[in-house]
């Protein structure tokens, strides 16, 4: 289990063993490099621990502990974690600021205690059955344990289908589950009990005193940056040019006494990859505060990479960002072991067009409602749509929502959210799952806001920050051995964001309202007000061209057929329409062809190199 996991720890390897409770743990040192060794015990060895991250307030943490008694061994973060234990039990997670999935071993209490972080930045897979339970960062080495590999859970493929991502608990495979963010898992190995619970969720607290806002933001923003700065290794960050990327870049050039090493992506200036590439504006800002940048640019032939990401992915995604992630992240790990992200800042401060509908609602309801039924609706379904031209993507947009006008919240956000809809899944799969209550369905009833606005943030919160943004964050960034910190999904920054009014994220319809302000005068307009770009590739595009034989092989009749999934009368139409542009279904496919890819690996047990060199012989016939 500790070998396959080598890459998210290549400087070193421990393990410990106390009857029936046995750990391995890959380190990549970071922090306290000579003494850091893993797994940590506390004073007497009763209590011992493994932990992947970091923990940010381990010194303020330490100090504490200290004056209450509570001897050190090492200069560790993840030391405060069995001192903390023995002052709090499992409330320990309650005190800690950081990424982490930690495993604790109580030697007395024959007992052990899994948790997660709040935001789930660090991944934790499970699987329990009588008398075992495995634990494990990466769903592979779960599968190393096991004499067989499972099947496909039937719901959470369809779930994979629906969303583009398996949103936790469930996995890809039946009978692993993923550990939900903000949980623990206790497992009594006396009694062979085993209950999670959650211990984190999104609430908003509103504040009842007046606060200066955009003050606030700009100071946290700028006090989680420093404390995710700490490292004993070098680091730099990821910089795509926008705004979130940008303010770490500020924050940190502020706090570094030498020029701080950034990195981009961006694509070949004609066809597709003109719309994507943002280079130019990732240059302005490494200009603007003098960084150590480096660049690299992505072509179409990233498909021959698609076996060794799925592999590192451990389960399906249909969201080429993986792609481009794993490529920034590998130029990175030449020169640093730490990189800082962007990633939160559109869940955190209302940076995504979909929480715009509530805005063009209003200006949509002067059109009366026979008008927008008779005639916008029809015209809607007949626009032509492409994400990969301006015309033709903002084409799409208004077909979106236009046809998702007078829908419920619920349904109307996994339209825009949603890859496959329920009735697209009835006609593709063979053997439809039971229906059941989905992820969007649960996170929906737990929201706690008072408005719609938040209630959308905190479903992003829920679901796809934690189980797509981050999983592919850490996947693709651990697949090269490098450590990826979130500053703007700190702990202090999410309390605040969530106790903020949305009015002060969301002005009219300016998007990140008040990350704009926060650091007007700090970041150039041209930044602050741009077009927003995801972090993909263009790959619909390339489906159409470049990679178009490849999706022919991969969705072939005989292939879907032989896999048994799909029937392929609905396949063909996808592609066919795909191609036409008659509909955009980048993620359709995306979500297809990366499953057979998927499927090819670990369902049928062909080696990454082996289906690798298929993939380069299919693109060049």
């Amino acid at each position: 289990m500790a070998r396959v996991t080598v890459h998210r720890g290549p400087d070193d390897e421990g393990a410990y063993a106390d009857g029936p409770f046995l750990v391995g743990m890959r380190r990549l040192s970071i922090i306290d490099l000579s003494s850091g060794h893993q797994p940590i015990s506390n004073e007497d060895g009763s209590v011992w621990v493994v932990c992947n991250g970091e923990i940010y307030n381990f010194r303020e943490l330490r100090a504490g502990l200290q004056a209450k008694g509570h001897r050190f061994q090492t200069g560790s973060d993840t030391e405060v974690i069995v001192h903390l234990y023995e002052e709090y039990g499992d409330d320990l997670v309650r005190h800690l600021d950081g990424m982490y999935g930690f495993a604790l071993w109580d030697t007395r209490k024959r007992r052990l205690l899994i948790a997660r972080d709040p935001l789930g930045i660090k991944p934790m897979y499970l699987k329990r059955e009588p008398g075992r339970v495995l634990f494990a960062s990466e769903l592979k080495a779960i599968l190393h344990a096991l004499d067989s590999t499972p099947s496909f859970d039937r719901v959470a493929l369809r779930e994979y289908l629906s969303l583009g991502y398996v949103p936790a608990p469930l996995s890809i495979f039946a009978g692993i589950e993923k550990l939900e963010a903000g949980s623990r898992l206790c497992v009594d190995a006396c009694t062979g009990q085993s209950v999670v619970e959650r211990f984190w969720r999104p609430s908003a607290h509103p504040k009842r005193e007046e606060i200066d806002w955009v003050e606030a933001v700009k100071t946290q923003l700028e006090k989680s940056v420093a404390a995710q700065m700490v490292s004993d290794v070098p680091l730099g960050a990821f910089l795509s040019g926008g705004i979130d990327s940008s303010s770490v870049v500020a924050m940190m050039a502020k706090h570094s006494a030498q020029p701080v090493r950034t990195y981009s992506i961006g694509f070949e200036a004609e066809g597709a990859g003109a719309l994507y590439n943002e280079l130019h504006y990732a240059r302005r800002i490494a200009d603007l505060f003098a960084t150590d940048h480096h660049e690299i640019i992505v072509r179409p032939d990233v498909a021959a990479l698609l076996p060794k990401l799925l592999w590192h992915m451990d389960e399906p995604v249909a969201d080429s960002a993986f792609i481009t992630t794993h490529l920034v992240a590998e130029l990175a790990s030449r020169d640093v072991k730490v990189i800082l992200s962007g990633v939160g800042g559109d869940e955190l401060f209302g940076g995504y067009r979909r929480y715009l509908g509530g805005y063009y609602d209003r200006w949509m309801s002067w059109i009366p409602r026979s008008v927008r039924q008779r005639v916008l609706v029809p015209i809607a379904k007949r626009l032509p749509s492409d994400r990969h031209s301006a015309v033709l993507n903002a084409m799409r947009y208004a077909k979106s929502f236009i046809l998702s006008q007078g829908l419920d919240a619920e349904t109307r956000y996994k339209h825009y959210v949603g890859v496959f809809s329920d009735p697209s899944l009835e006609s593709l799969l063979v053997e439809p799952s039971q229906h059941r209550i989905s992820a969007l369905q649960k996170a929906f009833s737990e929201a706690s806001s008072s408005d719609l606005l938040g209630t959308l943030m905190e479903v992003d919160l829920q679901t796809q920050l934690p189980d797509d943004l981050l999983l592919l964050t850490d996947r693709m960034t651990m697949a090269s051995s490098i450590e990826c910190r979130v500053p703007l999904i700190d702990q202090a920054l999410v309390d605040l964001s969530l106790d903020m009014p949305t009015s002060m994220k969301i002005n009219g319809r300016d998007l990140k309202h008040v990350l704009k302000r926060a650091m007007t005068g700090v970041l150039p307009d041209e930044i602050l007000y741009r077009s927003k770009r995801g972090f993909g590739a263009p790959m619909g595009a390339w489906l159409k061209q470049s990679l178009a034989g490849m999706t022919n092989a991969l969705l072939a009749k005989d292939v879907v057929e032989r896999r048994g999934l799909f029937r392929h009368e609905a396949v063909a139409e996808l592609v066919d329409a795909h191609r036409r542009n008659l509909d955009d279904h980048t993620d359709h496919l995306q979500a297809l062809t990366n499953l057979e890819i998927f499927s090819r690996v670990f369902i049928d047990g062909r080696s990454v190199d082996d289906v690798t060199t298929e993939l380069k012989q299919i693109a060049a016939s």
